[in-house]
């Protein structure tokens, strides 16, 4: 099956991943990463919630949730030219407007012109609640599994310190979208959590929901 036809359904749980338009660059420098990921904010936290993230150089992975349509309501149509009325917002269009928005201004700051992302995000739905735990350990860990860094937990674009930071009681909270405190539950606890991403992930229990 192409999953980049595969609709995004409320209430269902997705792998997103992405990579550079044949294998391009996606985030040359700190302020892309922090950039693209207030755009996220913008466009996806309104439509589902998400559990866990890695942005690499050339590729990205997400584990999200739509959400049910009376959790993100309405908003106004940003695109829209006629007069702005309430409209139920579309997740993949949300998807297409972060990555349309992000393009745009990378080209601008780089002189570059043309197609940044390759055509079509993946989306493999995740009916399994067997693969949650395994998958999101398998997204921590890729900047490792790809060379980036020696140890994971060095990577700064990721969503692993940000949960470790507010699910180990160990110093202060920090403010973040992601939903840490549903993701230690499936992890049964901190400590879980934390061992199941000391060992590198059988990629083989969770075929179904990775790039083909």
């Amino acid at each position: 099956m192409n999953t980049t036809r595969i609709p995004l359904s409320p209430g269902q749980f997705y792998h997103i991943y992405n990579r550079g338009n044949n294998g391009e660059t996606l985030f040359r420098e700190e302020r892309n990463y922090r950039y693209f990921l207030t755009l996220y904010a913008q466009y996806i936290e309104p439509v589902a919630d998400t559990f866990a993230y890695c942005l690499l150089r050339n590729h990205f992975h997400f584990f999200i949730r739509i959400k049910d349509h009376q959790e993100h309501g309405s908003s106004k149509e940003p695109c829209s030219s006629e007069p702005r009325s309430l409209v139920s917002l579309d997740p993949s269009k949300q998807f297409a407007r972060l990555f349309g928005t992000y393009t745009k201004a990378f080209n601008k700051a780089y002189q570059r012109n043309g197609r940044l992302f390759s055509d079509r995000f993946q989306r493999k739905p995740v009916t399994n609640y067997a693969y949650f735990v395994t998958l999101i350990a398998y997204i921590h860990r890729n900047p490792q599994k790809h060379n980036f860094v020696n140890d994971f937990r060095d990577w700064p674009y990721s969503s692993y310190n940000a949960i470790v930071r507010n699910a180990v009681p160990v110093g202060n909270r920090i403010p973040t979208h992601i939903q840490w405190q549903t993701v230690i539950t499936w992890f049964d606890g901190p400590e879980p959590f934390l061992e199941t991403h000391q060992y590198a992930v059988n990629e083989s229990l969770i075929v179904d929901v990775l790039e083909k």
